[in-house]
């Protein structure tokens, strides 16, 4: 007996409806009580006291309105929008049984489908709570820094992006930003999922929600409120819980046909029935007519999907996996293609400058400085090591008196030594074909090492050669995918082939598309596409964004990846383990599971109890027994799914408690020597 909100009415805010929900389902609580107390008073008192039956009736009468007005209520609704499903159908059943002096049945048939109901409105309610916690974290004041380094406490509503914002050790982030001073470690677990905490320094970014354990630190404040990552995950919440796939408005429709099916049973049951040439048949027609409506009440039919969906986003969210749609969560039940990113995804995505390749006549040093003149506006993984190598060397960046970024291909600066590229060879031989061959030359000299060519005023200084480290768990990852029917994984990246091989065969993917445009992603996905795959896309830069919005499902990686790649994706990942890429199609099957079961054992006992109801082998006084217990089913089988994973989460603790002891073996013996 579940009523579906009408699409038309006004939607509150998740933290409006959580700060009500618990209070308006105890209110609920204690009306389905106060009814069933008077529907306990006049059984016990037709059964133990031997009143007459028409003194009897009126508790019973009274009682029953009482808890059955919330059913009439949702009956309403449901008419209004045209519709006829759980609520309408339990209100015929209750109105029949009134009209035929029933009033005791009527009612204990209210008050067992009311309280079903409010089971499931807890359970929901809890489940979503669980979810909604996470945003709570973030605290409603901020401690903002003057310039002249005085505190005062505002309301977060008051803080803006480029304030400073300090705050103590014990306290939760109340903005996304980056750590300016002090230094400190940041408990990230209830947004990522990791469970050691993050050492933070000045230029560490820092999130709203996380909590400061160690020492006191100023942040500048980079979003607020919505903005935040924080405040983002709650709006894939939001949306996760407004949509609908095509097999939840399958169910729902099926709901609807489902109840003039049953109207039509129950009257031929009725007909048939009043006309037995048995007296003791016929005056049980009514009794069976309510008694199918009552068993085959559809709402267990209704919560199979939802219920399910419920669960599955908080088993997901609990992990740092946070899902857009339930679509997205049905679609990654059916991948067996799976496209990688390179850099960020399969590796680590933080280089470190391993070698300077100069062109002839051109210093090492002038290389390094023209290329931190370029790079020094990009947010891309090479531009940051570039300007690490540089910081280190006590290089300066130039002024930049202009800046753009050339998706897939590198990025252009002007500075008052000229204007100075820097990107990848094709791209740097295309702007200077002259200089090709020695382009090549140096990407010889690099040896499996991705390569930032730069040139100045239109002369060729050389490459700053890069490495990246492969994630530690990216070849078993593969491996899980493969384990899970995955028939093809393959990496789409705009490094150089020699870079994506070395990367490809540590892992052991099929296939390599290497040096690909942003365009040429697309087109090679596309193609994937149209031989039939279905599939997921892993992803985290700017260029990854087109790809994963043509995905089946596309999942963003990490906190660290580009907004671009977070709105484009169906999936958004908060933490950087690979893992719960296998652990997210693993998900989405069980779930998928999970609904099939669900609406394979509703129908069953519909039909089960239709059956028994149509041929009185079933008494009125068990049918709302017998209707709770699909309830029950469905509740019970979709929460299974609320703590799957913990297995895994337990086991991701453990090994990084393990790495944890392993790398302070080595602090422990150099401090006695």
């Amino acid at each position: 007996m579940t009523s579906v909100p009408n699409a038309a009415t006004p939607r509150t805010s998740p933290a409006e409806a959580l700060a009500s929900g618990g209070s308006q389902l105890e209110r609920r609580l204690v009306v389905a009580l106060s009814g069933g107390m008077l529907l306990l008073v006049s059984w016990l008192a037709r059964a133990t006291m031997g009143f007459a039956e028409n003194v009897t009736q009126i508790p019973a009468a009274i009682g029953a309105v009482i808890v059955a007005t919330p059913l009439f209520a949702g009956a309403v609704r449901e008419l209004r929008e045209g519709r006829a499903g759980g609520n309408a159908l339990a209100s015929l059943a209750v109105l029949a049984a009134m009209a035929n002096n029933f009033f005791l049945q009527a009612g204990f048939l209210a008050f067992f489908l009311w309280l079903a109901e409010l089971v499931l409105s807890r359970t929901a309610w809890g489940a979503q709570r669980a979810i909604r916690d996470l945003v709570e974290l973030t605290p409603d004041e901020a401690r903002v820094v003057g310039d002249d380094g005085g505190e005062r406490q505002v309301a977060l509503s008051q803080v803006r992006v480029g304030m400073r914002v300090r705050v103590r050790p014990g306290e939760n982030l109340p903005v996304d930003g980056t750590v300016v001073a002090g230094s400190t470690s940041i408990n990230q677990a209830s947004l990522t999922g990791e469970s050691v905490p993050v050492e933070a320094q000045p230029g560490t970014p820092a999130y709203a929600g996380t909590t400061n354990l160690t020492g006191q630190i100023d942040i500048e404040v980079t979003a607020v409120a919505g903005q935040t990552t924080i405040g983002k995950v709650e709006t894939l919440i939001r949306e996760a819980e407004k949509s609908k796939t095509a097999r939840q408005e399958l169910v729902e429709k099926l709901a609807n046909y489902y109840a003039p099916v049953v109207l039509m049973v129950a009257g031929l049951v009725w007909f048939f029935t009043s006309r037995s040439a048995d007296p003791a048949v016929r005056d049980a027609a009514a009794v069976r007519a309510i008694t199918v409506l009552v068993v085959t009440t559809p709402g267990a039919l209704l919560i199979a999907y939802p219920t399910a969906m419920v669960a599955a986003f908080a088993a997901a969210a609990r992990l740092g996996i946070m899902v857009k749609q339930t679509s997205t969560l049905e679609a990654a039940g059916n991948v067996d293609t799976v496209v990688l990113d390179k850099t960020g995804t399969l590796t680590t995505g933080k280089f470190a400058v391993s070698r300077l390749v100069p062109a002839e006549g051109v210093d090492g040093a002038a290389l390094l400085q023209a290329a931190a003149d370029a790079e020094q506006s990009s947010n891309h993984p090479l531009a940051r090591s570039i300007m690490e190598t540089a910081q280190r060397a006590r290089i300066a960046p130039a002024a930049v008196q202009g800046y753009r970024e050339v998706p897939g291909r590198g990025v252009e600066a002007t500075t008052g030594a000229g204007k100075v590229q820097a990107g990848r060879g094709m791209w740097i031989a295309e702007l200077n074909p002259g200089a090709a061959d020695e382009v090549k030359s140096v990407e010889e000299k690099l040896e499996g090492m991705s390569g930032v060519h730069v040139m100045l005023g239109g002369r060729y200084l050389g490459a700053v050669g890069l490495e990246d480290k492969l994630r530690r768990n990216a070849a078993e990852t593969v491996k899980e995918l493969r384990e899970l029917g995955v028939r093809k994984v393959v990496i789409f990246t705009g490094d150089r082939l020699s870079v994506a091989k070395r990367v490809g065969q540590a892992v052991g993917v099929d296939a390599i598309e290497a040096e690909c445009l942003p365009e040429e992603k697309h087109e090679e996905l596309k193609y994937l596409i149209r031989k039939g795959s279905r599939t997921l896309v892993v992803g985290d830069g700017i260029n990854d964004g087109p790809i994963l919005a043509s995905a089946d499902v596309g999942v963003a990686m990490g906190l660290s990846g580009s907004d671009i790649a977070a709105n484009s994706a169906g999936v958004a990942l908060m933490n950087d383990d690979l893992r719960s890429v296998p652990f997210l199609l693993e998900l989405a099957r069980k779930a998928k599971g999970i609904v099939a079961a669900n609406i394979a054992a509703s129908l069953l006992l519909a039909l089960v109890g239709l059956a028994l109801a149509a041929t009185g082998r079933i008494d009125i006084w068990v049918t709302p027994f017998y209707q709770a217990a699909a309830y029950v089913f469905v509740i019970a089988n979709s929460l299974r799914l609320v703590r799957y994973g913990e297995d895994f989460a337990a086991a991701e603790e453990m090994r990084r408690a393990q790495e944890a002891i392993a790398a302070a073996k080595p602090v422990r013996a150099a401090a006695r020597h």
